[in-house]
């Protein structure tokens, strides 16, 4: 057998009083793809910044337990102890540096110097940068994971799927990484990508270096993982070999109840009167970096939920991010007969629109404020929604803190938000909490089309299928029209009436969610050159 390379033995750790770490052992050898899995809160991310030395453990009084790494015990104090040990991490929420290009932040504090004149008189500090060798080890990183994009364009505005990859090639790029550990690597990633990106985990596997594979993916866990360990409630539930796991059995031990699929009940959506289209997309262009949108033409009818899937860089992200109006664009957009004014955010949001982001931490959230807080602001602002009047001065407005608790309340429990209460901090919810307040937020401008671009990012399987079910329950009972963007094509075929796939910006061409996976992946590769089927 492989030598042990990490042994975490009888983790503990309390926040404030709050155990969310009860006893954890877990095991990873050599050349290992160990799986850790579990619903949100179930203490995961807590376990891996123990592992990492992160500020958020030793702030907060420590832990209890035993860290061993390649046979001796360790106190891992920082992150930079452990990246000198030989431990990675491609965080789930993204490290980089907007400011910096691409080829920087996967050599940040790694960078290759030569000497200078100046450095042979003042020292090793005056040393010169060698940006040839720079840009060589960043575009060997980019390529083994398949990714062709110029390693000196800045990361700010890039989709955050090109985020991700950026995150995985500075880890690979690294020459001592022992143990590597992935958080949600494929979260945002289309099915191909997602499938490139676990080929290149196994070859880094098969050279030797130890996997942590955190994911919500649970048959993505079965395909690549060779060991399996099941956290719920900050306890160890299961350990198993990857041929003795299914997807039910694992979701079951994470959520300690059965999951069932989200099923979709047929809809008769008549789609050849104009009347029933609610809006109308005519050429519309958006100059979104990494998701250009090209001219696009597309019709959405009352009622319905369409899809819109597509490789990451094709287009797809920037359509709503466009309508919405966060990246410039052209073209004319119609709901009804009324246009929507493009570049005006909070034009689109006053005519019946919502947006959820895909990127909760950049665009969705305030993350210093209270969960109440985040989930009444915009329609707060766009709508004068949660207002009242003061009894005597009939021209002052006054927050409504009462309807702004109740709406939150609400919120927390039919979304499943896992915190300690509407005054907590959005900041201190896990990452899938913080979507379903982003989801939350939308739904409270009650919006007569709601645009959701990646709505599970994030989430476990449990969580995911109780949004899934909600999208659904606005659709039917309420008659909200949804407009779902996702990397996960058999998401979009469990909900949505349509499919509308996007090529190099363009509509490629549009599917039921039960056309053939040949046929989706004809139009996903630009290959399909058939009509629509109603």
């Amino acid at each position: 057998m492989a030598r042990v390379i990490l042994d975490m033995k009888n983790i503990d750790k309390e926040y404030f009083g709050n155990k969310v770490l009860k006893g954890v052992d877990i095991t990873v050898h050599e050349g290992e793809i160990h799986a850790l899995v579990g619903e949100n809160g179930a203490g995961k991310s807590t376990l891996m910044n123990v592992l990492f030395g992160m500020p958020v453990i030793h702030n907060t009084g420590g832990f209890k337990g035993e860290v061993i790494f390649e046979g001796e015990k360790v106190n891992v104090s920082s992150p930079n102890q452990a990246m000198e040990l030989g431990i990675g991490m491609v965080h789930q929420e993204f490290m980089l540096l907007p400011g910096f290009s691409i080829m920087e932040n996967i050599k940040l504090n790694r960078e290759p110097t030569y000497h200078n004149l100046i450095s042979r008189i003042f020292g090793e500090k005056m040393k010169s940068l060698d940006i040839k060798t720079m840009r060589s080890d960043s575009r060997k990183a980019l390529d083994k994971l398949g990714i062709d994009i110029d390693e000196m364009l800045p990361v700010a505005g890039l989709p955050v799927g090109y985020m991700q990859f950026i995150e995985i090639a500075r880890e690979i790029d690294k020459t001592n990484i022992k143990l590597l550990v992935f958080d949600e690597p494929t979260a945002v990633l289309s099915e191909i990508e997602a499938e490139r990106l676990l080929k290149a985990i196994k070859e880094l596997a098969d050279s030797g270096i130890a996997i942590l594979f955190i994911t919500h993916r649970l048959d993505e866990v079965i395909s690549i993982a060779d060991n399996i360990t099941v956290l719920r409630d900050g306890e160890v539930v299961g350990r198993l070999p990857s041929e003795e796991a299914t997807v039910e059995k694992l979701a079951q031990l994470m959520v300690g109840r059965k999951v069932d699929r989200v099923k979709k009940e047929e809809k008769n959506i008549q789609r050849n009167n104009n009347g029933d289209k609610i809006l109308r997309i005519k050429n519309l262009k958006v100059d979104m970096p990494g998701e250009e949108v090209k001219g696009l033409s597309l019709d959405v009818y009352e009622g319905e939920i369409l899809g819109i899937g597509g490789l990451a860089g094709h287009g797809k992200i920037g359509i709503a991010n466009g309508i919405i109006g966060l990246y410039s664009s052209q073209g004319e957009v119609y709901l009804k007969d009324k246009k929507i004014p493009l570049n005006s955010p909070k034009e689109a949001l006053s005519m019946g629109l919502a947006f959820l982001s895909e990127d909760r931490r950049g665009v969705g959230l305030l993350l210093d404020e209270s969960i109440e807080l985040n989930m009444a602001v915009t329609a707060l602002q766009v709508q004068n929604k949660f207002l009242r009047k003061m009894p005597l001065l009939t021209f002052m407005n006054l927050l409504d803190r009462k309807a702004i608790r109740e709406f939150a309340q609400r919120m927390i429990k039919e979304l499943d938000i896992r915190c300690t209460g509407p005054d907590q901090l959005v900041r201190r919810l896990s990452g899938g909490n913080q979507q379903k307040v982003c989801i939350a937020r939308a739904l409270a401008l009650e919006p007569k089309i709601l645009f959701v671009s990646e709505p599970t990012r994030g989430i476990d399987i449990g969580a995911k299928k109780i949004v899934l079910d909600l999208l659904l329950t606005l659709n039917r009972e309420m008659g909200m029209t949804i407009i779902m963007t996702s990397s996960e094509l058999g998401e979009l075929r469990s909900i949505c009436d349509r499919i509308a796939i996007i090529y190099r910006g363009k509509l490629e061409g549009i599917l039921p969610p039960d056309a053939s996976d040949v046929d989706y992946g004809l139009m996903m590769a630009g290959g399909y050159k058939g009509k629509e089927v109603s």
